[in-house]
């Protein structure tokens, strides 16, 4: 692989003027579980399901434990976000940016996806966070192509996609299950090329 990431390097911190984006951790398990549940009406349209009803529950060490392998074996990567400069001691939670569906070989390619706390949500934040993982992808992970695909109904996420710049590649029928259903969603993609600049430097100007 070109790029800095090596086997076993895990999660690095991500950080902007305001952001700082890490790894979830174990301790974190209280404070995570109540924002999503602060937040269930909000993210419920846009959360994936499977067709065969809900999977087995994993307790929330289970979960990192998983995210924090993957991250090792280089399939997938999540950061929360925190506001470590409105915030003395520990920044609260959020929102969460992951990048999964990692392909290395010929392909070098992964998917983005985001979601952040309703009361947080059309400050900019969340195009800043999605900065910080594209830069990080195509820089230190050495990834070729990413993209995000987004239900034709989210105008919240819709408008982040256009912030960064990512091309609209159309609608893919049927292609995720989301609450309950399988859901049409529209591919917006970006190559490594096509970024002169870093990202964090193209939605600043």
């Amino acid at each position: 692989m070109s790029g800095l990431w090596r086997r076993g390097a895990g999660v690095s911190d991500l950080e902007s003027q305001r952001l700082l984006l890490r790894q979830l951790t174990v301790a974190d398990a209280s404070e995570f579980s109540m924002l999503r549940y602060a937040n269930l009406a909000w993210l419920k349209p846009w959360d994936p399901t499977t067709p065969e009803g809900p999977p087995p529950t994993l307790t929330f060490k289970q979960m990192i434990r998983e995210k924090n392998a993957a991250a090792r074996e280089g399939t997938g990567y999540s950061w929360v976000l925190t506001l470590p400069q409105l915030h003395s001691g520990k920044p609260p939670i959020i929102g969460q940016v992951s990048v999964s569906g990692v392909q290395w070989g010929a392909a070098r390619t992964a998917s983005i996806g985001y979601w952040i706390d309703s009361s947080h949500a059309g400050f900019g934040l969340m195009p800043e966070a999605c900065a910080l993982v594209v830069d990080y992808c195509f820089g230190v992970l050495g990834l070729h192509r990413l993209e995000i695909n987004i239900r034709p109904e989210n105008e919240p996420s819709l408008k982040v996609v256009h912030k960064l710049g990512f091309r609209d590649e159309g609608l893919r029928r049927a292609y995720l299950h989301i609450d309950g259903q399988w859901r049409d969603h529209r591919t917006f993609a970006l190559n490594r090329e096509e970024l002169d600049t870093t990202m964090l430097e193209r939605i600043c100007e």
